[in-house]
């Protein structure tokens, strides 16, 4: 059955080191049809955010202190963070 998408929902984005540093913000807020998912969401950013493009299918996505897979659905009352990678030596 496919969801029907009727309504625009907007949702706050928390970013953290080169996304934060990319956007100039410590959070955006971006605007999705509802229902949606992260994967949708990842979609979003790309397009409203052009600067977290290049960036935006290395990070993870935080949904409410747990991690989120692409097919997670979200609503305008979660809190969502990106996660950007972590290198080290």
């Amino acid at each position: 059955m496919k969801r029907q998408k009727n309504r625009s929902m907007k949702i706050q984005v928390k970013l953290f080191a080169v996304a934060r540093d990319r956007a100039g913000a410590n959070a955006v807020d971006v605007e999705l049809s509802s229902p949606a998912t992260i994967g949708e969401l990842r979609t979003a950013l790309a397009q409203q955010y052009p600067r977290l493009a290049d960036i935006i299918s290395h990070v993870r996505f935080a949904l409410n202190d747990d991690y989120a897979t692409d097919a997670t659905s979200v609503d305008s009352h979660a809190e969502i963070a990106i996660i950007p990678p972590v290198s080290g030596g």
